[in-house]
């Protein structure tokens, strides 16, 4: 069996799915992927069930609709530990996540890395395709959060990581109330808090070409608010 699983979420990236399939198979041979549809409806759920049949290393959970982004993961990490997984992997379904870091995410986790964040924000980092707006947005939201949390990790909104069997088991999935980014920051605040290894590897984030962005003024007002429940929680 396959140490490694991809967790992709998908809702409407019918035009999407078959490339990234492709190329996420291709950069890491040993893995296999799961997609996670929120009964997408332009048929991208469909369109996965026949990849899943022509490829054994493809699988796919449906769910009944669009349900967010963080419990799609929690789902899909549900999925992964139940069978063995030892690495698991966040990646988006737009192909701004390049998998050609892949193989290097792996060799931090399986060299000691609880948790490794493919980071924006560390030298080597960046974005490209991004206007000034959503880069001030990014950029600002990181440092608000950072502040408040106390805590160094640069990139806490980053949703290419990779995680340790171990610390997704240590960290209360189950527990998780977050959707959008405030997923993406709770789940590395609370591996910080538990004391576990974060490590931030550089990536350069590209902006989704095909399709159209999921991130909405709820989704960056939730994180705006919910830092403040992470930092005040009772221990």
């Amino acid at each position: 069996m396959a140490q490694s699983l991809i967790v992709v979420p998908t809702y409407n990236e019918h035009d999407n799915v078959r490339g990234i399939a492709e190329r996420f198979l291709a950069a890491l041979p040993g893995a296999e992927i799961l997609f996670v549809d929120d009964n997408s409806p332009d048929g991208t759920g469909a369109l996965i069930d026949e990849l899943v049949a022509a490829e054994p290393r493809i699988h796919v959970m449906h769910r009944a609709g669009k349900l967010g982004l963080g419990t799609a993961y929690v789902e899909g990490f549900g999925w992964g530990l139940a069978r063995g997984y030892e690495y698991l992997f966040e990646m988006d379904a737009d192909g701004s996540h390049d998998p050609k870091y892949l193989p290097q995410m792996l060799a931090l986790a399986q060299d000691g890395a609880d948790v490794v964040v493919g980071s924006r924000y560390v030298p080597g980092g960046g974005t490209e395709n991004w206007g000034l707006g959503r880069k001030l947005i990014s950029r600002g939201g990181g440092l608000y959060a950072r502040t408040i949390l106390g805590v160094d990790v640069r990139d806490l909104t980053a949703g290419f990581i990779c995680w340790r069997r171990a610390a997704l088991e240590a960290i209360e999935l189950s527990s998780i109330s977050s959707n959008g980014y405030s997923f993406q920051i709770e789940m590395k605040y609370r591996a910080l808090k538990r004391g576990l290894r974060v490590v931030e590897t550089p990536i350069v984030f590209v902006d989704r070409r095909v399709g159209q962005s999921k991130m909405s003024r709820a989704i960056f007002l939730e994180a705006l608010v919910k830092v403040w429940g992470l930092r005040f929680r009772p221990r």
